[in-house]
């Protein structure tokens, strides 16, 4: 039996944490509380010690990640906020208007579509998360999490007011306005669960039958003949038939972030893909078919 001496450092420090001799190569030794690097790459929590290339003798170091929670509870707890805080000005709860206001209901069909559509995009997100994503990352340190749910939740009280309040006005080209806007918003809604549900099926194989997803039978997927992550551009369609619908420009400045934000991550997305795979279709761009 062969047998590994590895030296454990403070990666911010270099102050040996301990010293481990005779160890077995087929057993498992990465802490999960530990983010650990060798040779400045970061290791999985998965990886066994005998398929590294270290030879006989290993120098790890690690850095504490502080405090972290799961994925399932970051986006948990990112959506519901949202959720939540949308139906509080909805129903208009006493101290956000006026108090003549307070449980009061606008007379414009729009905001009731408005909220529906809404809730329905939160409450698609909260099962997506629960009952279809798969998380390729174990935790994210709680300062992260303090800093998304405040973006997610404040936009939503943000747009929220302006929606729900008295004095809001519908959309200038009425109810074929929002008639349009709503069947774009649906089938960005449908095309976004749709590849959701393609994505969780293609890491079903795991790191051995790794693979660049492809259109499948389901029409919604087609979009991956033109972009690498047609998730982003049905969400992005649906935040902004959402614009055109409500005519409310918190709605579209927030669209605007998002479509800023998704495209950085597209386009990492996109060159990882590239760079992974020899045989990628070069037809497809990032996020904006042709264009982006």
């Amino acid at each position: 039996m062969c047998f590994l001496q590895v030296e454990v450092l403070d990666a911010k420090t270099r102050e040996q944490l301990c010293f481990l001799d005779k160890m077995k190569l087929n057993i498992k030794h990465l802490p999960r509380f530990f983010s650990p690097f060798s040779e400045g790459k970061l290791l999985r929590d998965d990886e066994i010690l005998q398929n590294l290339p270290v030879g006989t003798t290993a120098t790890m170091y690690f850095r504490d990640l502080g405090p972290q929670l799961g994925w399932t509870m970051v986006f948990l707890a990112e959506y519901i906020g949202p959720l939540l805080t949308y139906l509080l000005f909805y129903f208009r709860v006493p101290y956000i208007y006026s108090h003549r206001h307070a449980f009061t209901s606008s007379p414009h069909p729009v905001v009731t579509l408005a909220c529906a559509c809404h809730t329905f995009h939160y409450m698609k997100r909260l099962i997506e998360t629960i009952f279809v994503h798969r998380f390729s990352h174990g935790t994210m340190p709680l300062r992260i999490i303090v800093r998304n749910c405040a973006y997610y939740w404040g936009f939503s009280a943000w747009l929220a007011y302006y929606i729900n309040h008295p004095l809001y006005t519908p959309p200038s080209y009425g109810d074929l306005q929002v008639s349009y806007a709503l069947i774009i918003f649906v089938v960005c809604e449908l095309g976004n669960f749709s590849i959701h549900l393609t994505l969780n099926n293609l890491r079903g194989d795991g790191e051995l039958g790794r693979r660049y997803p492809v259109p499948t039978k389901n029409p919604f997927t087609w979009l991956f003949f033109f972009v690498s992550c047609p998730n982003y551009t049905y969400e992005v369609g649906a935040w902004l038939s959402f614009s055109v619908m409500t005519q409310c420009l918190p709605v579209a400045f927030y669209t605007l972030l998002g479509f800023i934000q998704m495209t950085i991550w597209a386009r990492g997305k996109h060159k990882a893909y590239s760079r992974e795979f020899k045989d990628y279709p070069s037809l497809r761009m990032a996020i904006v078919p042709l264009i982006l």
